[in-house]
């Protein structure tokens, strides 16, 4: 019997073009990703370099993303980048790029690449990677094919939060010492709020929340590229404030818009429980202890990123007991209104904590968004809500 035809654009087969001279990587592609082929979700195709690469694009209208290596013969992957819009502007690209090479993965970047993953390839990561993009991809081929019917600002908007809502985290790290969760409610407005999970060296994993500044589709954009430009900085550094200092000035370099975007951005060790973070203009994270009652993190000093050049941002770092809860929030948790527009404010938030301490990540993370709800009672959204909780077991 044959399977049902998908039933939407997620759901269709990926047909992804493997870019890379190295002779054992189609079989290890094919061998790790079999699964995926069989179930329909991805087909591959391979070609050793960029040359053969655009023959087969130009041959081949099914293809829907290129996950290109850089360094190759005849045609690197960075002049790749350049050349695919010119064979169809629809294809999303991921570049592979050795670990922490920010140089070349931030030229990827501003030739047109979607995302990137690191060497040595970890599969469960490029799955997570090929699934965002895919997602960004079927959110993209909607717009394409509403734009002869976008006759107001409203559709604009509208097509402007699938997309942003598509590149969030939807895969959340659950493990035997510790879990997080996150989620993102946008406003009937788009705005710009975002959060991210990173995967790092030595097991220890990112941590990140933001808001653009403004509203619409300029925010929309301008969070994707302080996204993709914070994955980038976190993998290439270590330490927070360095990464908030770099995509600080990257922002600025580029900013005619004269937007800004505040950003908390943590590095959490499993192995010591240690949270060591920098603050660049955003809302100050809570610790809900186990008993529900909370503290609230030290600041660190920053301001909001693109702003101004050769910023400073300091870092601090905190220790997790077993049972506590990071709780990361926007504004737009603090700061939605009643029917009275009377602000719902950091106390009430710690209130619901306090009278109902959470057991785990998700339940901390909903119990924010149904207090938030609870509050505004009907009331406008003026705001996204976005709230990302870290619990050490």
């Amino acid at each position: 019997m044959s399977e049902p035809s998908p039933s939407s654009d997620t759901e269709a087969t990926c047909k992804i073009l493997v870019v890379d001279d190295e002779p054992d990587l189609e079989h290890l592609m094919r061998q790790r990703l079999r699964r995926d082929v069989r179930a329909g979700r991805f087909e591959l195709a391979f070609a050793h370099d960029g040359v053969e690469a655009l023959e087969m694009l130009a041959s081949d209208r099914d293809i829907d993303m290129v996950l290109s290596d850089i360094n190759m013969p005849r045609m690197d992957g960075l002049t790749l980048l350049e050349q695919i819009p010119s064979v169809d502007p629809n294809i999303r690209s991921v570049i592979v790029s050795a670990y922490g090479d920010m140089k070349n993965i931030r030229t990827a970047m501003n030739r047109g690449a979607f995302d990137f993953v690191t060497k040595p390839i970890d599969f469960e990561d490029l799955r997570i990677t090929i699934d965002k993009t895919r997602q960004h991809l079927a959110a993209l081929r909607e717009a394409l094919r509403t734009r002869d019917r976008l006759v107001a600002v409203q559709n604009e908007l509208d097509v402007a939060r699938d997309m942003q809502q598509s590149i969030l985290p939807r895969q959340f790290p659950k493990q035997p010492t510790f879990e997080v969760f996150g989620n993102m409610e946008a406003a009937r407005q788009v705005g710009g709020d975002f959060f991210d999970i990173i995967n790092l060296e030595g097991g220890k994993i990112g941590l990140a929340i933001a808001d653009v500044s403004g509203k619409g589709v300029p925010a929309a954009l301008f969070m994707m590229s302080s996204r993709t430009l914070l994955k980038g900085a976190a993998i290439g550094h270590g330490e927070p404030g360095a990464a908030l200092a770099e995509v600080n000035d990257l922002l600025e370099a580029d900013n005619d818009s004269a937007m800004f975007v505040t950003v908390f951005y943590g590095v959490y060790d499993p192995n010591t429980g240690t949270l060591t973070y920098a603050n660049g203009g955003h809302n100050p994270p809570l610790i809900v202890h186990p008993d529900g009652s909370s503290t609230v993190l030290e600041p660190t000093g920053g301001i909001a990123l693109g702003v101004a050049p050769g910023l400073p941002y300091g870092q601090a770092e905190t220790h997790l007991d077993p049972g506590d809860i990071v709780v990361l929030y926007t504004d737009g948790v603090t700061e939605a209104m009643d029917p009275d527009n009377v602000e719902f404010e950091l106390e009430r938030l710690q209130n619901v904590y306090a009278e109902s301490p959470p057991t785990d990540a998700r339940t901390a993370n909903d119990a924010a968004f149904e207090a938030v709800h609870a509050f505004a009672a009907g009331a406008p959204q003026s705001d996204d809500i976005t709230c990302v909780t870290l619990m050490r077991i």
